[in-house]
């Protein structure tokens, strides 16, 4: 098929090199402009820009669909489809119907359930068993159209949202290029009304821990929160992020360090911290951090 690609981030790009893998003519790429990075500010490509260019891709990153213009060479393609993958423009009417099977999307949950911005974050916090990947015919709605492949997968007791996402991205990059071998016969599936909760965009606010609330809670928290932004505490005036942990054995002052392994107390229960990252350093095994950072047993965190 003649494909146009829309993606941004990291979690994309599996899926642009699938599509190219599996022998379809990428159209065009349409991508997120460069922005400011590092610690010279100069503008930096988005993954996706640097691994079509690296593929000799044409690339585009309009800062809006909205216009006339924009609309008009987009359709200009004359592409089959759309592949949309963690973009980050709205699409318009104009740029939905424009391909001849219009624009699916590679949503990372299983919709309806987190419909929105962060669905891996969302289902790591909520303590959800499972959750999945839809390739979904997208409409005007926010994530709200017909599903034409869904596939689950359980969330392990001690991932991360950094591993899940990688594990997504790599289903999700199968799922579409099977989704186009069979697109003319695939029979959408209009979402039901129950069951539709929305994965709003992770506010730093969310980062703090609160140690008073239950272990489970705090445990989800940073495992939903790694590696960004980090769930994160302060002892000693320093800031430390949490990147890893699991239910831990123990109780005491919520916050309180109750041994050498880094367990700490919670409101109910306990959580022993994995992996740690102080400010301005690399991140590492609690073993590693304690080395160079104790933590002594009855410090309050």
């Amino acid at each position: 098929m003649r494909v146009i690609f829309m993606g941004t981030p990291e979690f994309s790009v599996p899926v642009l090199e699938a599509l190219v893998e599996a022998g379809h003519e990428i159209a065009c790429v349409y991508c997120q402009p460069p922005r400011p990075a590092g610690r010279g500010k100069k503008d930096r490509p988005t993954p996706v820009h640097a691994r079509a260019q690296e593929l000799g891709l044409e690339v585009r990153h309009p800062v809006s669909l909205k216009g006339e213009a924009a609309q008009a060479e987009f359709a200009a393609l004359e592409a089959d489809v759309a592949v949309v993958v963690a973009y980050g423009l709205i699409l318009p009417q104009a740029v939905l119907d424009a391909p001849k099977f219009g624009c699916l999307n590679i949503h990372a949950s299983l919709l309806p359930r987190w419909r929105g911005a962060a669905p891996i974050h969302r289902a790591i916090m909520a303590g959800d068993a499972e959750t999945g990947v839809c390739i979904m015919q997208m409409e005007a709605g926010l994530d709200t159209g017909p599903v034409l492949l869904r596939e689950a997968v359980q969330i392990g007791a001690e991932e991360v949202t950094a591993g899940l996402h990688d594990r997504l991205s790599e289903l999700g990059a199968r799922l579409i290029v099977e989704a186009l071998e069979q697109l003319p016969e695939l029979e959408p599936e209009v979402q039901p009304e129950g069951g539709v909760t929305y994965a709003s965009k992770i506010d730093k606010g969310e980062a703090r821990v609160d140690w008073s609330r239950p272990a489970e809670e705090v445990d989800r928290l940073i495992r939903g929160l790694s590696p960004f932004p980090g769930a994160f505490v302060e002892v000693e005036g320093e800031r430390l992020k949490l990147l890893a942990s699991r239910l831990g054995d123990g109780q005491g002052r919520p916050g309180e360090v109750l041994d050498d392994a880094l367990t700490v107390a919670c409101g109910q229960g306990a959580v022993q911290l994995l992996r740690l990252q102080r400010a301005g350093k690399g991140a590492q095994d609690a073993e590693e951090f304690l080395r160079g950072r104790p933590l002594l047993k009855g410090t309050q965190l």
